[in-house]
């Protein structure tokens, strides 16, 4: 029998979790009382409220998801990576840890925004009464459930040792990370690391090997981590992803992401001659 708990929730307003001002950092991962909901947004038009189970099935959690604009007296919004790196510490998020847990909510609360509406005919979606998490439509009957686009990103290591980093031409703090993208239709995954690489930082790799993979809802993907051996080429970046791509020493790291992603985690198993 399921531990239904839909006296406590977690609210998320865009890419934000939404807690309570005073809430410390080491509780931010936290699910909040109802009672406590209805009292601070019971005026807010468009939100969105719906339960959803755990990924062990054991329990049923309530989720909120605000329109946005200015939150309540009383509330603050905290960028979900922010929330990552304050819950999760050097562990990689999975699915019932609790930064897994927000992810999944928050991957949903986004999904319902975007699937008011039938893809087929136009018509308005409710919810499915399989007790699934799906909608339907109320026209033609089409279900459609959370959408997740897989997403592949990879350690490139050269002879001496080496590792590729690039920096996005996005990034704003000056961070080197591991060049990513998506998979598109038809490709696998492996020829998905290879064409990312190729178009991103004009290298060719070989040796391409999976290691691990993350739930990874900005916006909705599962990151696919791998590893692969250079085999030609020179960095050389792209200009319109990719700002700056060069081989790193592991005693010479620019900035790098934060603990608790996929990413992160690839640059220590190198950094711990682990790949």
């Amino acid at each position: 029998m399921s531990n239904i708990r839909r006296s406590t929730a977690y609210i998320s307003q865009g890419g934000s979790l939404v807690v309570p001002e005073e809430t410390a950092d080491s509780l931010i991962n936290s699910e909040i009382e109802s009672s406590i909901i209805n009292g601070s947004f019971k005026d807010i038009e468009d939100m969105d409220r719906f339960t959803f189970s755990s990924l062990d099935g054991g329990t049923e959690i309530q989720g909120v998801s605000l329109p946005e604009g200015e939150l309540p007296p009383g509330w603050k919004a905290v960028p979900l990576r922010q929330a990552m790196n304050i819950i999760n510490g050097d562990n990689i998020a999975e699915g019932n840890s609790p930064i897994g847990r927000i992810f999944r909510f928050c991957h949903i609360s986004q999904w319902r925004r975007e699937s008011r509406f039938c893809g087929s005919c136009g018509s308005a979606n409710i919810d499915a009464l399989s007790g699934e998490t799906a909608r339907q439509c109320t026209a033609c009957g089409r279900l459609e459930f959370p959408r997740i686009a897989p997403a592949v990103i990879t350690i490139v290591i050269n002879d001496r040792g080496e590792a590729l980093l690039a920096r996005n031409i996005k990034s704003i703090n000056g961070m080197y990370s591991l060049v990513a993208g998506f998979n598109e239709a038809g490709e696998s995954l492996e020829d998905t690391v290879a064409r990312e690489i190729r178009e991103e930082v004009n290298i060719e790799v070989k040796d391409i090997r999976y290691i691990r993979s993350q739930p990874w809802p900005f916006p909705n993907s599962l990151m696919l981590g791998f590893t692969a051996r250079h085999k030609a080429g020179e960095p050389r970046p792209d200009r319109i992803e990719i700002e700056d791509a060069q081989w790193f020493k592991r005693d010479k790291l620019p900035l790098i992401p934060g603990y608790g992603s996929v990413s992160r985690y690839l640059i220590d198993l190198w950094r711990d001659d682990s790949l």
